[in-house]
């Protein structure tokens, strides 16, 4: 437990820089107390830790050391192994050096550890494609990837749901979403996101990109999606639905269920659930709800019943009943 701990610190000096006691101590979990014990020992061991003095002062190690370390956990090779998804992977033109990447891993790794590793592999498998879906094409996702890489600026014509437009982004990061790829950029200082299968022409530019202070890509992702669901559900369906009714809503969507996973839904005489849900806006509500019944019956708003009735007349025209 100690010998790791030691190993955890010089790897965080390493690939962080200077670090005060109190960060070092609180990224390990340990006092500040413990943390100096494990930097005496280390240094007494050899390895070159200074000690910095003033407000922004820390420990750090000395310019140009490195750590040798050249063996893995059976547990650390595993989840090397289990991180290696070879569908992302190929996408951005990374699977012959994640190939050659695993190789070198296995070689390394003492015989003991390497059925192990490879257990991993060959025993889960991840298709970030949801089901009665296909991947969107993204012939410039490579282009895209360079630029996020090297740091540099990139032009692109994009297609949004309003027009085509041609922009120079800052790229920030690359997310995949349920099988979709989406570049977070920055144009105007403030970062934004973009569908990579909506790009329609790329080049990366010479000049640097400019990176927000302290952006932090996987913080701005979940921040972005709570804004973006809170923006979309406007509106709200008040509903009696059975226990099938139930299960068949929890599949409209993530936020519907949510909803009734966090419900405390009255029941009724007849077996229903009475419980209110989110829903895009009435015509969206309407068409999505209508669907499911008899299971699940909309008992408000009005706006809400009329409009289902008004799709009801329609269809009885249509087929005419």
């Amino acid at each position: 437990m100690r010998a790791s701990r030691l190993l955890s610190i010089q790897m965080m000096l390493e690939t962080r820089g200077p670090m005060s006691a109190a960060a070092l101590a609180e990224a390990l979990e340990i006092s500040v107390r413990t943390l100096h014990r494990d930097i005496d020992q280390l240094t007494a061991a050899g390895v070159p830790i200074y000690a910095e003095r003033g407000r922004t002062g820390g420990f750090r190690l000395l310019d140009g050391w490195n750590t040798r370390l050249t063996g893995l956990t059976p547990a650390e090779a595993q989840v090397v192994f289990l991180s290696g998804l070879a569908g992302p992977a190929a996408d951005l033109g990374l699977d012959k050096p994640l190939q050659g990447a695993q190789l070198k891993l296995l070689t390394s790794l003492p015989e003991s550890s390497r059925s192990e590793a490879q257990k991993m592999q060959s025993r889960f498998h991840l298709d970030p494609v949801d089901w009665y879906s296909e991947a969107a094409a993204v012939p410039y996702l490579a282009i895209v990837a360079e630029a996020v890489w090297t740091d540099r600026q990139l032009s692109m014509g994009y297609e949004s749901w309003r027009d085509e437009v041609e922009r120079v982004v800052h790229p920030l990061g690359l997310v995949l979403k349920a099988g979709a790829w989406y570049l977070v950029a920055s144009a105007d200082g403030k970062p934004r996101t973009y569908r990579v299968s909506n790009v329609k022409h790329a080049v990366v530019l010479e000049q640097r990109a400019r990176r927000p202070a302290r952006f932090d890509l996987a913080r701005y992702w979940a921040d972005s999606v709570a804004r973006f669901e809170s923006e979309l559900y406007t509106d709200y369906a008040d509903v009696l639905a059975t226990p099938a009714g139930l299960k068949d809503l929890r599949y409209l969507n993530a936020a519907v269920a949510r909803a009734v996973a966090q419900a405390r839904p009255s029941r009724r005489q007849d077996g229903r659930a009475a419980l209110r849900i989110p829903v895009e806006s009435v015509e969206h509500g309407a068409g999505q709800l209508l669907r499911l019944a008899p299971e699940v019956e909309v008992t408000g708003p009005a706006r809400l019943r009329k409009a289902i009735v008004s799709r009801l007349q329609h269809v009885s025209a249509l087929y005419g009943i």
